[in-house]
């Protein structure tokens, strides 16, 4: 489970929350341990001050400690009324406390050695006069007393003095309190371990479904099932993920579908001329057609278009790959655009259309950009237009500078495109008429290598209808400051 997205989620939650409950463990004792040790210190000092003011009353009655060091009964009286708790216990101190000499304190109680869990307080207390004599006491245990002087009228007529404790504990309650205490946070922790598994659980489900999902439709798409979609369940990072992956898949289908048109069209506009050429050689072979010079013409014609048709597939495939190259000058877009535009103005003659030229420039402008590709662009255009233009049109090409682009509209008569069909002029083999003659409509590239080389010029084109009723291809530049 370990090697997956979900096992390693889980284990990750779990050590969090159980470092996080160890954490608070230790923190909890440590809080609990601190606060009752201070209560404790606190009940003891109080205990402490009460047992000093009864030994200095007593030392009040006869100015001297003689009456009470020779009577350990009312030394045991003393201890238990600053500690009422053991009132009912020190029985066993008393009878223990009579078989021993006098001024020995505390007595010698059978578990008084060996592994005690707590000493009480009447245990811990010893007398000393203000010599720090002994009155009641051990004097073995002299140096860890901790002394606390007793004062009459201003003067120090003994010590009181107190053995630490074993454990910092003095009565069993206390250390029943803090068994209690560690207990319960024992099962809390434990519980809090359970819930976190289970919530681990939760998570590692919750969010390892739609990263599986992710997986099998990442795998699906590597095999080639494009169709394949995530839902979208949530704004977040997953859902942003799978809506990523959407896109990406839907771009995959596309140019799947792309590729798929882009062979069938290949091989449709291949197989047309080939099987042309091929019939009218056949027709030679079989002596249906003589060998004439006519015939020899017409089977040029077929491979030059033929090879133009391959030619133009070249180049798109270049201008596609970016593999175009593109030797950029700055240079006058006009100047070229007349150039081209005189090497067609017979042909335009010839089919009786009349170019209008608008150049609303006040000034040559500079752009920076290859001569030979922008000279391919041009003549592209103006190609298509003559090839879709009716006999007796006109084609008007207009000239104008719009803040830091320099934009060439090329706006032809009749026939005109649909407007739903404008976005798809610059598909590859794209024709608005699949009937119309190929001699003349080409293969329908080139306002496909148009878009490609004007890309590569940081520019834009694009189709419109244009007001003659044919239509309007604008392409803007960008011009060098």
């Amino acid at each position: 489970m370990h090697k997956t997205i979900r096992g390693k989620l889980f284990i990750t939650f779990l050590l969090t929350t159980l470092f996080v409950v160890a954490g608070m463990y230790v923190f909890m004792r440590w809080s609990i341990n601190q606060g009752f040790s201070e209560f404790i210190n606190n009940r003891q000092n109080e205990q402490v001050r009460h047992l000093v003011d009864k030994l200095t009353e007593q030392y009040a009655i006869k100015q001297n400690w003689d009456s009470l060091a020779n009577d350990k009964e009312k030394w045991i009286e003393l201890l238990s009324q600053s500690n009422p708790q053991y009132r009912n216990r020190q029985s066993s101190w008393t009878e223990q406390a009579k078989s021993e000499p006098n001024n020995l304190w505390p007595p010698s109680l059978p578990n008084q050695t060996g592994n005690r869990r707590f000493t009480p307080f009447g245990l811990r207390i010893m007398l000393l006069n203000a010599e720090k004599g002994m009155i009641f006491g051990r004097k073995e245990a002299l140096q860890q007393l901790a002394l606390t002087p007793i004062r009459y009228e201003e003067k120090i007529i003994g010590y009181l003095g107190l053995l630490p404790s074993n454990n910092g504990f003095s009565q069993i309650s206390e250390i029943q309190f803090i068994e209690r205490q560690s207990k319960s946070l024992m099962w809390i922790a434990g519980l809090m371990v359970i819930l976190s598994a289970a919530l681990a659980l939760l998570l590692t489900y919750t969010l390892g479904r739609p990263i599986k999902r992710i997986t099998n439709a990442a795998k699906a798409l590597a095999i080639g099932q494009y169709d394949i979609r995530l839902p979208v369940e949530s704004n977040d990072e997953l859902g942003e993920l799978a809506r990523d992956f959407n896109g990406m898949a839907a771009a995959l289908d596309q140019s799947e579908q792309s590729r798929r048109r882009w062979v069938a069209d290949i091989s449709h506009e291949l197989r047309t001329p080939l099987a042309i050429l091929r019939g009218e050689l056949e027709a030679l072979q079989d002596g249906i057609h003589p060998l004439t010079p006519e015939a020899i013409d017409s089977l040029v014609g077929d491979v030059m278009r033929l090879n133009r048709l391959t030619e133009d597939l070249y180049q798109l495939s270049l201008s596609d790959q970016g593999a175009l190259s593109y030797r950029k000058i700055h240079l006058d877009p006009v100047e070229i655009l007349q150039e081209d535009l005189s090497l067609f103005h017979s042909e335009f003659q010839k089919k009786h259309i009349h170019i209008k030229w608008t150049n609303h420039l006040p000034n040559s402008v500079k752009i920076y950009a290859d001569p030979v590709r922008l000279s391919q662009l041009y003549r592209n255009l103006l190609n298509n237009s003559f090839n879709y233009t009716d006999s007796h049109g006109q084609l008007t090409i207009t000239i104008y500078r719009k803040i830091d682009q320099c934009i060439i509209s090329f706006s032809d008569t009749a026939p005109g495109v649909p407007e739903e069909e404008l976005p798809k002029l610059f598909d590859r083999f794209y024709r608005l008429e699949s009937s119309r003659n190929r001699h003349h409509g080409g293969a329908g590239l080139g306002l496909a290598i148009c878009n490609n080389i004007v890309k590569a010029h940081d520019g834009t084109i694009q189709a419109f209808p244009s007001a003659m009723k044919g239509l309007t291809i604008r392409v803007e530049l960008p011009i060098c400051v």
